[in-house]
């Protein structure tokens, strides 16, 4: 059956962001002339994702406003014979279906993931970290689909990091069945250095059975005192149910300032309307 939901955890304060996140979404704060948010639905759309389940916080109502169709500004566009914009507006507003869910206590990442659980009905489905941007030919949530249509269970996304830097992410520990994919074993949130299992770490891309949801509802706070969705994973990796795969493309971590500077220059880059502009820009650093 194919995976058509997604679950966007997108409740989190954007601490790293202030005083900018105090009005202002993080997830809506631009990557050149587009907010973040909307990089990471384009890359569920052109897998097959059809229904988008926001888990918001209060104070986010400009992400679910910014998907939905304003048929005041459209017709107002075509009237004054901004027929392009028109035309970019109403696209943005017709890229899925977007449900929102409220956390109303931030208890981890786990916890906003099983806040989706009504909206996705028992179905497998994948879920997408806000502040991780990738940009890859194949999009990096179809990689993982392909094999999780291969071998079914659950697949996360890996990335191979510096060993004094697993102190900062899930890391996984597996046999490789070939190169870049992994049948994982164990995971481990946050290991210090010397305890790392492996440097394979997991980022922000998941295709997750549809059974976490209730292994979810009985895993206990973890590090940080939180519900942690590595935990809940552990179970069915437990099981053999998990692969990880190291997905082709580039990654930018949007969740904090250089990270997201850094996604913009290179997106800007890529845009043949922007491209000149910005290479004469960034030649006046030099």
């Amino acid at each position: 059956m194919p995976v058509t939901k997604a679950v966007l955890p997108v409740a989190g304060l954007g601490t790293r962001f202030l005083p900018v996140t105090k009005a202002i979404p993080k997830e809506m704060l631009p990557i050149a002339d587009r907010p973040c948010l909307e990089y990471i639905v384009a890359e569920a759309v052109e897998a097959g994702i059809t229904d988008l389940i926001f888990v918001t916080a209060a104070g986010k109502g400009a992400m679910e406003d910014y998907f939905h169709r304003s048929i005041a500004l459209e017709e107002h566009l075509e009237r004054v014979g901004k027929l392009d914009m028109a035309k970019e507006v109403r696209r943005v507003g017709e890229l899925g279906t977007v449900v929102t869910v409220r956390q109303e206590q931030a208890l981890g990442l786990g916890h906003a993931v099983l806040m989706g659980a009504p909206a996705t009905g028992g179905e497998d489905f994948a879920v997408f970290l806000g502040d991780d941007i990738i940009d890859a030919k194949v999009p990096a949530i179809q990689q993982l689909l392909d094999v999780h249509a291969e071998k079914g269970g659950s697949v996360v996304a890996l990335m191979d990091v510096p060993r004094e830097e697993t102190n900062r992410y899930g890391i996984c520990a597996g046999e490789m069945l070939r190169p870049g994919l992994m049948h994982v074993s164990g995971m481990v949130e946050k290991p210090d250095p010397a305890d790392a299992p492996s440097t394979y770490s997991i980022v922000g891309r998941y295709v997750l059975s549809g059974e976490i949801m209730q292994i979810l509802t009985t895993t206990p706070r973890g590090k940080g005192g939180e519900i942690q969705l590595t935990d809940a994973i552990a179970v069915l990796a437990d099981r053999g149910e998990v692969f990880g795969l190291e997905f082709e493309g580039d990654r930018f971590d949007t969740g904090n300032v250089v990270g997201l500077l850094c996604a913009s220059i290179h997106f800007t880059l890529k845009r043949p309307d922007l491209a000149p502009a910005m290479r004469a820009a960034l030649a006046e650093f030099r």
